[in-house]
C-alpha cells in the first residue's frame, strides 16, 4: 500500500521472473492465470500441468497460459446442422424395411415372435402418431439433426451436448461426470446420457430408455436395453456408431453406423404434431396378429430368392461365414440376387 497525497493506492506485490526471461509480473495476474490452468486441468492426475520452468526465455505469460489451455483441450466441436446421407440403407431408413426382413440382426426367439405378430397399422393409433424415435434408433430416421453445446461460463468447458431432431425433444448428453440415476428412475425416449472423450471421439452411455424398436418392421427393443454411441467427426462428415445391448431381445450387441454431412443452410423445421383419426375402427381395437397368422412374412424371402430360414435373422446371420449356411440351404450354389420390382412393395 502506498500513499499519494490523501489518496491510498494499492500496489500489488511483484514477482520477478526476469531470471526466466519473463520480466516482472504482478502476482494477481499470475495467480489468475494459474487458477485458470488449474480449473482446466481437473483432475490433475489425468493431464500434465505446464510448468513455468519449462519455458524458454522468450516465453510470455500469455504464451504460457495459451499453452496450458491447449494442453488440456480434448475432443472436437460437433456443433452445427447435420443432414443425413441416404445413400446408405435407404430402403430401410426412408420407406422402411419389409416385413419378415430380419437378416443380420442378432434377435432372440422372443423378438422374432413379437415381430411376427406386428401389424404396421398400429402406427395409426393416437398413441403412436406423434411418438418420436428413441435415442438408439433416431440416428437411422429421415430427420436432420441439430447439435449444440452448453458451456460453463466460468471454466468455459463443455458441460453438455444437445441433439435435436425433427420429431424429438432436446436430448442432453452430460459431460460433467454426474452418475446415472437409480434403476427406478423414469424412462424416456431420450434416456439418460453421459459422455466422455476418447481422443477426438465422444463416447456416450445411455440408460433409462423406454421400450422401442431396432427396426421399423416390428423388431422390438426392451426397456432394459442400454446404448453406447461413438461420435466421430472428419471435417464436414459426422459418423455415429451405435451399439445396443438388450438382454431380452438381442443375443449379441447390435452395431450400426450412420453418416451425416454438415449443412450450413439447414433449418430444422417445427413439428406441431396433432393426432387425427386416420383409420375407422371399433373403439379399443389394437392392430395385431396372432402367432402363425401373418400371411406376409414370406414375401421378402420369395421376392429375393432367399431361404426363409435365413430371413429370420439371429446372431449367426451377422457373420461372413454364414455364406456356407446359405450355400447349404440353397442346394450348394448361390446365384446373384436381383432386387424385386419396387412397385410390388406393400
Amino acid at each position: 500500500m502506498t500513499r499519494r497525497g490523501a489518496e491510498r493506492v494499492y500496489s500489488p506485490p511483484v514477482i520477478d521472473l526476469s531470471s526466466r526471461g519473463m520480466g516482472a509480473i504482478p502476482s494477481g495476474i499470475l495467480c489468475a492465470a494459474l487458477l485458470t490452468t488449474g480449473v482446466l486441468t481437473a483432475p490433475a492426475s489425468a493431464r500434465p500441468t505446464p510448468h513455468l520452468q519449462d519455458r524458454t526465455p522468450s516465453g510470455s505469460l500469455v504464451e504460457v497460459t495459451d499453452e496450458a489451455i491447449k494442453s488440456t483441450a480434448v475432443g472436437v466441436d460437433f456443433t452445427g446442422e447435420w443432414a443425413p446421407r441416404f445413400h446408405e440403407d435407404q430402403p430401410e431408413r426412408v420407406p422402411g424395411p419389409e416385413l419378415g426382413d430380419y437378416l443380420g440382426i442378432p434377435i432372440s426367439a422372443a423378438a422374432r415372435l413379437r415381430a411376427t405378430t406386428w401389424e404396421a397399422s398400429i402406427q395409426t393409433l393416437w398413441e403412436w402418431q406423434c411418438r418420436p424415435h428413441s435415442a438408439d434408433y433416431i440416428w437411422r430416421g429421415p430427420s436432420p439433426v441439430r447439435i449444440s453445446k452448453e458451456v460453463d461460463p466460468v471454466s468455459r468447458l463443455v458441460i453438455a451436448w444437445h441433439a435435436e431432431w425433427l420429431r424429438s425433444i432436446d436430448r442432453q448428453v452430460y459431460m460433467d461426470g454426474r452418475p446415472h440415476p437409480s434403476e427406478s428412475a423414469p424412462h424416456t425416449w431420450a434416456g439418460f446420457s453421459t459422455g466422455t472423450w476418447e481422443g477426438d471421439m465422444l463416447t456416450i452411455r445411455t440408460t433409462h430408455l423406454k421400450e422401442g424398436y431396432v427396426r421399423r418392421n416390428g423388431l422390438p427393443r426392451s426397456d432394459k436395453a442400454t446404448l453406447t454411441e461413438h461420435w466421430m467427426r472428419h471435417g464436414d462428415v459426422l459418423t455415429v456408431a451405435t451399439i445396443v445391448y438388450d438382454p431380452v431381445y438381442l443375443t449379441e450387441p447390435f452395431i450400426r453406423t450412420t453418416d451425416y454431412e454438415l449443412d450450413l443452410h439447414q433449418q430444422v423445421p417445427p413439428y406441431p404434431c396433432q393426432v387425427v383419426e386416420e383409420v375407422d375402427r371399433p373403439r379399443g381395437v389394437v392392430p395385431s396378429r396372432l402367432p402363425g397368422t401373418n400371411p406376409y412374412l414370406h414375401e421378402f424371402a420369395v421376392g429375393y430368392g432367399l431361404p426363409f430360414e435365413a430371413t429370420e435373422g439371429g446372431a449367426s446371420t451377422m457373420y461372413p461365414d454364414y455364406i456356407d449356411t446359405l450355400r447349404t440351404l440353397m442346394g450348394g450354389s448361390l446365384r446373384i440376387l436381383k432386387a424385386p420390382d419396387p412397385s410390388r412393395r406393400r
